[in-house]
């Protein structure tokens, strides 16, 4: 594939969901750096990550691959988010404002690696 993953849309909003949301962690308390705040990092970072490490693929097969698991990163956080949002380590809008982003995100991943496996597809 060798594609620059840097002009993908699903990266570039992935890249501002990581930038919101490590500023929404910056408030959690103190206690949850090595919990909560270091899983949601963690699932965060894999996201925007995943997605670069797919475009250096060479094959759209592989790419999909990496895409999926960007995608259950994506999940992931929604979930501690959610549970986030539940402690109320944050204010309620502002988790819902990372949902709204983290959704988008969702559905420009699926939407590229369904794309690339219907290219796949219609090769054969």
């Amino acid at each position: 594939m060798q594609s620059n993953f840097r002009e993908l849309e699903a990266w570039q909003v992935s890249m501002d969901l990581a930038m919101f949301v490590y500023q929404l962690t910056a408030i959690f308390p103190e206690r949850e750096q090595q919990g909560l705040t270091s899983q949601i990092r963690n699932s965060l970072l894999s996201i925007p990550s995943r997605i670069a490490e797919g475009a250096g693929q060479d094959t759209d097969t592989a790419f999909a691959q990496f895409l999926n698991l960007a995608q259950c990163s994506t999940f992931e956080l929604e979930t501690q988010l959610l549970l986030a949002q539940k402690m109320n380590f944050a204010p309620f809008e502002s988790v819902e404002r990372a949902i709204s982003l983290l959704t988008e995100v969702q559905k420009m991943v699926y939407g590229l690696k369904k794309s690339l496996l219907k290219n796949k597809n219609s090769l054969k």
